[in-house]
């Protein structure tokens, strides 16, 4: 793509660009705590999704200082339905030195990388829509607009480093933060990946894959691996004012520091619901309910069968360390994540 196709890419999102909750009026930089929250929170999660919870981290903490001051398990539960808490986590540690080094990011790449949570893609992200610097922020919407530009038939994931070097040779020498939003923007909107609008795309004569006809072919991937399926008991203990038990999962690993109903451990395998009744937080008439709560994380599928049981006054000193009470009205406020909300609706339901 030469200097006139990246004229008509940023003629075309003049006129056409997105209105984003995160993304700063034409002709103004962007704060860089605004473009690390989005980004952060735009890994592996759509727009659409995103949008509601930015602006509620933007209410509850405008800069990064007061996002630092906040207690993690706030965080946690503000970020909880999101998805990939490691995420939340990281944003908390990273605000937090950010914070302690004077509530400024970096604006270079080795310095973005030393924080917590910044990897290659968000440092080039910051560093071009915050700073204008010419950083290559390559997400999956411009992965595929380099693909069918350059006509890559490597299947991803190989093909990633020839997409980066291909990329980085793009980026022009001004407007390096409008540049990056129009690649991500006509990746979004018209370069998309089933029935892409070729016809209305600025790049449409530079186009390798459009020429030969390729290009909702592109990019190619290689065949994923069957994700392995464990199988565990949850177990919903409700008092007779409604409060259920919750337990704080390890700070580290899956859902680390996230709230969970109890449950027996997650394994492969066929699961035998009555012997994995001995992983009960109390001695109870546990009820086993119908039914399977289905969920999909990154490496596995799980699927939970429930166990219900109300609790009586002479066994609840029996609890184990770290683990609570929380009453339905209070469920909102609590880390809590999309797997275990699906856990407590369907004893409800049941």
């Amino acid at each position: 793509m030469t200097t006139t196709h990246a004229s008509r890419l940023l003629a075309w999102y003049d006129r056409h660009r997105r209105t984003l909750p995160w993304r700063a009026p034409a002709g103004r930089r962007a704060d860089p705590y605004v473009v690390w929250l989005s980004e952060i929170m735009l890994q592996q999660t759509t727009v659409a999704t995103v949008g509601d919870y930015f602006r509620r981290f933007i209410e509850r903490w405008p800069t990064v200082e007061a996002l630092a001051e906040a207690p993690l398990d706030e965080v946690l539960s503000a970020w909880a339905g999101l998805g990939y808490y490691a995420r939340a986590r990281n944003l908390h540690a990273c605000a937090r030195a950010v914070a302690e080094s004077g509530g400024r990011f970096p604006k270079d790449e080795s310095g973005l990388l030393a924080l917590p949570g910044i990897g290659a893609y968000t440092a080039a992200a910051i560093r071009a829509i915050a700073f204008d610097e010419p950083a290559s922020a390559v997400d999956g919407n411009v992965e595929r607009v380099i693909a069918r530009l350059f006509a890559i038939e490597t299947p991803l994931p190989d093909a990633k480093t020839e997409i980066k070097t291909r990329a980085a040779k793009l980026v022009p020498p001004e407007r390096a933060g409008d540049y990056a939003q129009a690649m991500m923007d006509l990746g979004a909107t018209v370069c998309t990946p089933r029935n892409p609008r070729c016809v209305i795309c600025p790049l449409m004569t530079a186009c390798k894959a459009r020429k030969q006809g390729i290009a909702e072919e592109l990019p190619r991937r290689a065949p994923k691996a069957a994700k392995p399926t464990r199988r565990g008991l949850a177990f919903v203990l409700a008092r007779k004012d409604g409060a259920i038990l919750l337990r704080k999962r390890p700070p580290k690993g899956l859902l680390g520091g996230m709230d969970e109903v109890p449950s027996s451990p997650w394994r492969e395998g066929k699961l035998s619901p009555e012997k994995a009744l001995a992983e009960a937080p109390v001695p109870a008439r546990w009820q086993i309910l119908d039914g399977l709560v289905r969920h999909t994380f990154t490496h596995f599928h799980l699927e939970l069968t429930v166990a219900r049981a109300t609790a009586t006054t002479g066994r609840l000193a029996t609890l184990a360390p770290g683990t609570s009470w929380c009453t339905v009205d209070r469920m909102t406020e609590r880390a809590l994540p999309t797997v275990m909300r699906k856990v407590i609706a369907h004893a409800v339901r049941s």
